[in-house]
């Protein structure tokens, strides 16, 4: 795997109800840990939320998609600028694992492995309740990790709304019904 397949990969179903996602960052493995668990640094391309990274702790993530990208931003219809999911970790391995429960829409798991100077992050999302759900959360984990490696080499990220939507659209096409 080279860098630039990693960072334009698409996610993959590893089950009817799983998907997968990978992409090549620059390292150092702690820095991306960082990234993952600091709640100033993931809301850089993810979400916001102090978190205690403790099996059972319960957090709040905090999206404001909005913010994570410069220009003006086009939310679909039907997105608030902010949104609110109730989490629950269920593993912590420092530096290399965390797994949490998302509030109605199953379990994701992050897992970090060296690469060289380079870090492979792989998100594992079980449980997605129906394809609707999939296409969205397909798309979300996407653009966020462009927003991520963004971030992790010193760029500027593509208008997050207007990739979301292109790779709703790539994602529907190209999963199974």
């Amino acid at each position: 795997m080279n860098a630039h397949s990693a960072i334009d990969a698409y996610g993959v179903l590893i089950e009817p109800t799983t998907l997968k996602i990978q992409r090549l960052l620059p390292g150092p493995l702690e820095r991306v840990w960082d990234y993952l668990t600091d709640s100033d640094l993931r809301r850089q391309w993810l979400a916001a939320g102090p978190m205690q990274l403790k099996v059972g702790a319960p957090f709040e993530f905090v999206w404001r998609n909005d913010e994570l990208s410069t220009g003006p931003a086009r939310r679909p219809a039907g997105f608030p600028e902010e949104q609110r999911m109730k989490s629950r970790i269920t593993e912590v391995d420092p530096p290399r694992k965390l797994s949490f429960t998302w509030e109605d829409s199953g379990d994701v798991t992050f897992e970090l492995e060296r690469q060289g100077g380079e870090v492979l992050l792989t998100i594992t999302h079980r449980r997605l309740p129906d394809r609707g759900t999939l296409t969205k959360v397909a798309a979300g984990w996407h653009t966020h990790l462009d927003v991520l490696a963004a971030r992790a080499a010193g760029r500027e990220a593509e208008p997050f709304w207007e990739r979301w939507s292109r790779l709703r659209t790539e994602y529907d096409r190209l999963l199974p019904a």
